[in-house]
C-alpha cells in the first residue's frame, strides 16, 4: 500500500522515531564515506513550478547518494504547462517513475496528484504547507536538545506554509508552540483551529513577539515576502517591522535558546545579521538536514 507525504498529519507519532532513526543512521553512513545505494534503480520525478534551492539539491543529491536517479521536471516543460490534466499526468507517471516530489502553489494540485498517482507522493512545498522543512527542522533540535519533548518553540513573523506546518507538527507531537504574527496575517484559520484542539501542550497566538519568546527554547522566523507577494513589498516591511528577531528579543527565551530560518534569509528584516550569524544560529545545520531527513522520507517510501 502506497504512503504519501502531502502534510504532517499524514504521519502517526511512531513514524517520527522511524524517519529520525533512518537520517541520522544516512547521515552517519555519509560522514563516515559509506556508501548506502537502497534505491538502485529507483527513480524521483520532481515537479517544480517554484524556483528552489535546498528542495532541489538536497531531493536530487539525496536520489544520487541512495543509488538512484532524479528527473528534474519544470511543468513550463512538460505537457502539465500545457494543460494536460493532473489525473492523466499523475495516472501517467506512476508507470515511468517510482515517486514523484512536487513543489507548487496549491496544496490542492497536489492532493489532487496524489489521488490519481499510484506511487508515493511527496509535498516540497506548497503556499498552504511545508512538512519537509518542519520534519528537518524537528530533527535539528532533537539533534541540539536531545529531544522536543515538552520544548515551547515560539515561531515570530508571517503566518505561512510554515508556521501552519509547525502548527501540525504540534499537535502531532509534545511541542509547546507559541506565534506571534501581525493582525491580518495569522495562520490558516482551520489549521489553528484544528491544532489548538488536538495540542497537548498548547498553541497560542500573539501579537507581541516579546510575549511569545518569553522562556522559549527556539526562535524561529521566516522571510517577510514569499514568492508571489513581492508586490505586497513595501506595505509588509512596514507592518512587519517590529517582528524582527534580534539580539533584543532573543535576550527573553532561555539563555541557551537556538535561532532557526528555513532559508533563504534576508539580513536586517526579518532576522538581524548577528542573531542569524550568531553562536546560537543553527541555521546551516538544519539546512543539512533537510538532505538527511529527505533521503530517510525517501527510503521508506520509495
Amino acid at each position: 500500500m502506497k504512503k504519501d507525504l502531502l502534510n504532517i498529519y499524514d504521519l502517526e507519532p511512531a513514524d517520527f522515531d522511524i524517519i529520525w532513526k533512518k537520517a541520522q543512521k544516512l547521515k552517519t553512513s555519509l560522514k563516515e564515506g559509506r556508501s548506502h545505494t537502497s534505491l538502485k534503480g529507483k527513480t524521483l520525478g520532481m515537479i517544480f513550478d517554484k524556483s528552489s534551492t535546498r528542495t532541489r539539491i538536497s531531493f536530487e543529491v539525496g536520489m544520487y547518494q541512495l543509488g538512484g536517479i532524479a528527473l528534474f521536471l519544470n511543468s513550463r516543460d512538460t505537457q502539465i504547462g500545457r494543460g494536460e490534466s493532473i489525473s492523466d499526468s499523475a495516472q501517467m507517471m506512476s508507470r515511468y517513475l517510482n515517486g514523484i516530489m512536487i513543489r507548487t502553489f496549491s496544496q490542492k494540485s497536489v492532493e489532487d496528484f496524489a489521488r490519481w498517482a499510484s506511487i508515493p507522493v511527496i509535498n516540497g512545498l506548497t503556499d498552504l504547507l511545508h512538512p519537509c522543512q518542519i520534519l528537518s527542522d524537528l530533527f535539528t533540535i532533537k539533534e541540539k536538545k536531545g529531544s522536543y519533548n515538552k520544548l515551547k518553540i515560539a515561531y515570530i513573523g508571517d503566518g505561512n506554509n510554515i508556521a501552519n506546518s509547525w502548527i501540525e507538527a504540534a499537535a502531532r507531537l509534545p511541542i509547546q508552540l507559541s506565534l506571534a504574527c501581525p493582525d491580518g496575517y495569522d495562520p490558516d484559520a482551520k489549521i489553528m483551529a484544528k491544532g489548538k484542539k488536538e495540542a497537548k501542550e498548547g498553541i497560542t497566538l500573539y501579537r507581541d513577539p516579546f510575549e511569545a519568546v518569553k522562556k522559549a527554547d527556539v526562535l524561529y522566523t521566516d522571510v517577510w515576502v514569499s514568492m508571489g507577494q513581492e508586490s505586497e513589498d513595501k506595505e509588509r516591511k512596514k507592518i512587519f517591522k517590529n517582528y524582527q528577531i534580534n539580539k533584543k528579543l532573543l535576550k527573553e527565551a532561555k539563555k541557551d535558546a537556538i535561532v532557526m530560518h528555513c532559508l533563504p534569509a534576508h539580513r536586517g528584516e526579518e532576522i538581524s545579521a548577528d542573531v542569524i550569524d550568531g553562536s546560537q544560529s543553527v541555521v546551516i545545520d538544519q539546512a543539512e538536514n533537510r538532505l538527511h531527513v529527505q533521503k530517510a522520507v525517501l527510503e521508506i517510501l520509495l
